[in-house]
């Protein structure tokens, strides 16, 4: 995957979290932006995402590195 393939995922995620942050706290909205990551996400583009979390995952909020935790499990 490209590194602006990647850019795509970390901007889809954020603003995936950022659109559910009305559900209440962050474990509430982690675990739903990491169901439907494993409903509408390709097994690659999980992967992908996964790894750059394991990485460091800089530039995700903290919400979408709890949601990618909870997409691990």
């Amino acid at each position: 995957m490209s590194d602006q393939q990647l850019q795509n995922l970390i901007k889809m995620i954020n603003q995936i979290s950022a659109n559910n942050l009305h559900h209440g706290d962050e474990t509430a909205t982690a675990e739903i932006v990491a169901t439907h990551l494993k409903k509408f996400w390709a097994r690659s583009m999980k992967a992908q995402i996964i790894d750059y979390a394991e990485h460091g995952g800089a530039e995700l909020s903290p919400i979408s590195k709890l949601a990618v935790e909870r997409l691990k499990a």
